[in-house]
């Protein structure tokens, strides 16, 4: 009776391994369509996080602080100063490769003697702007940006500055 059973066995085998096959190849091989992917929901991209009303330790008169983020390890900025109180000056040069900045926003809190915030301004840099024609700020390359952040509807006198990098993207 084994014998017989097995006799049986070996094509119901066959014919199953067959099936498999022919089911796991559903297109001919010359069809060039990809598979479909599914859709992955990403989340949507975090904002910035809105300067502190208040600091236990303002910065000093003049000082411009720079606040650790995502992208200060990749970046130099060098020559920062609060220029005559309703702007930061500086420039920025990215350290971290060769390439060009494509996208850079800075933003700054202006901040009174008191540590109390009195304004906040926000430099925006997009390269097809400067390539288009229609951007008539600074302009990027290996050497870096020059950027001036001037501050908006300010509630006092600043005395100093905290400035956050929350933006860049470079080839």
């Amino acid at each position: 009776m084994n014998r017989r059973l097995g006799t049986l066995a070996r094509p119901a085998l066959a014919a199953l391994a067959l099936g498999l096959l022919a089911g796991c190849s559903a297109r001919p091989a010359d069809d060039p369509q990809p598979a479909p992917v599914p859709a992955v929901s990403l989340p949507a991209p975090k904002q910035a996080a809105a300067p502190a009303a208040a600091l236990a330790t303002p910065p000093g008169p003049g000082e411009v602080r720079v606040e650790d983020g995502p992208f200060t390890d990749r970046v130099r900025l060098t020559g920062l100063r609060l220029d005559q109180g309703k702007a930061v000056t500086g420039h920025l040069t990215v350290t971290s490769d060769v390439s060009d900045v494509l996208a850079l926003e800075l933003r700054a809190a202006f901040y009174d003697t008191g540590g109390a915030l009195v304004g906040t301004g926000t430099f925006h840099y997009q390269e097809e702007e400067e390539s288009s024609g229609r951007h008539d700020g600074p302009h990027a390359g290996r050497e870096g940006i020059d950027l001036t952040v001037a501050a908006d509807h300010l509630t006092g006198t600043p005395a100093g500055a905290v400035l956050s990098l929350p933006v860049l993207v470079n080839e």
